[in-house]
């Protein structure tokens, strides 16, 4: 009889537990604690929050699993800083040319930090909605019409950057072939034909690069591109203490034409001009990396918002020092030409 009713007992107090599972329908008294008539607020205050939770981790299951990545810290700079460099650095003089070197610092910075703070909100959306592909990321906070718009997007600017670095393969790698084997520019061959090269570069390199399951293999490809633009900012440096700034002969007897011969191969700080308006374009164009982003986010080990944005950091203040530079040095050497 004891042991019945201690059996009883027990079954009571399990029955007066508290479940955790919070599937269970809110009908039930046995999980409320009544204290003269009234229910504890508190009890389902916290049992809301934790269905509430519960809830908000299923619906960021619903968009990406859970996909460790493998790819390091470092690996993931190059990756994002090959992803930033592109043709643009080509133009940056040409900018600063018709801004002034005072006007473009401040530009440069603005688009850098515009940046790295569009990056920071992208990470932010990533990571409230679970999404890893850019497409999905915009169909959850925008609808079926954002998914279609980034698509569109995306495919513009890729298309574009893609066709940029192909239009200077063809009119560029033939002459450095050419001078590689010490001939004239008036060689002929199939293999300095550049639309031959084009197709080439494109089976023989693109695709290959393409077809990688894994962007972490992309890091080396990456460094060496790193390294090609590195060495490119060297020649520039290089140059602009070989070539002199070419000021032609002063006249004696006019002196509006010697101020103006001499003003030539003067730094200037702020200019406006027509072409001042395209300066803003082409400096934001350089540092357009974004649908990078997520697919090298979701690569990066042991990866955290934090430490994406720690990538984005170090890759975003690298290139704007490689920027500065290459555009500071081309300015200096051709100035307003």
């Amino acid at each position: 009889m004891m042991h019945f009713k201690s059996g009883l007992e027990l079954t009571e107090l399990q029955n007066m537990t508290v479940p955790e599972d919070d599937n269970i329908s809110n009908d039930s008294n046995d999980f409320t604690e009544v204290e003269n008539g009234q229910i504890n607020s508190k009890f389902i205050s916290d049992r809301e929050s934790r269905r509430s939770l519960t809830n908000s981790h299923l619906e960021k299951k619903k968009c990406d699993d859970y996909i460790p990545g493998t790819t390091s810290l470092g690996m993931s700079v190059f990756n994002l800083s090959n992803a930033i460099m592109g043709s643009g650095i080509l133009g940056l003089a040409f900018a600063l040319a018709n801004t002034g070197i005072l006007l473009f610092l401040i530009l440069l910075s603005s688009v850098t930090l515009l940046s790295i703070y569009s990056i920071n909100l992208l990470l932010i959306c990533s990571k409230e909605t679970g999404c890893m592909v850019y497409e999905k990321l915009g169909e959850q906070v925008f609808g079926t019409t954002g998914k279609f718009v980034i698509f569109g997007a995306t495919s513009l600017q890729n298309t574009g950057a893609m066709l940029s670095y192909l239009f200077i393969v063809k009119n560029e790698l033939p002459s450095a072939i050419k001078f590689l084997m010490g001939e004239e520019e008036t060689f002929s061959a199939w293999y300095v034909d550049g639309r031959v090269l084009v197709v080439i570069v494109t089976f023989g390199i693109i695709l290959p690069l393409c077809l990688l399951k894994n962007l972490g293999y992309l890091g080396y490809t990456s460094g060496f591109s790193l390294s090609c633009m590195v060495f490119f900012l060297i020649v520039v440096i290089y140059k602009k203490f070989q070539i002199r700034c070419d000021v032609p002969e002063l006249n004696l007897t006019n002196s509006a034409a010697n101020s103006t011969n001499a003003d030539m191969c003067m730094p200037k700080y702020v200019t406006f001009n027509s072409k001042t308006v395209y300066a803003l374009p082409t400096i934001a164009f350089a540092f357009v990396c974004h649908p990078s982003v997520l697919p090298i986010y979701s690569e990066l080990k042991d990866r955290s918002q934090k430490k994406m944005q720690m990538v984005s950091n170090i890759s975003f203040f690298a290139m704007f020092v490689m920027y500065f530079l290459t555009a500071i040095f081309g300015y200096l050497t051709f100035y307003g030409k």
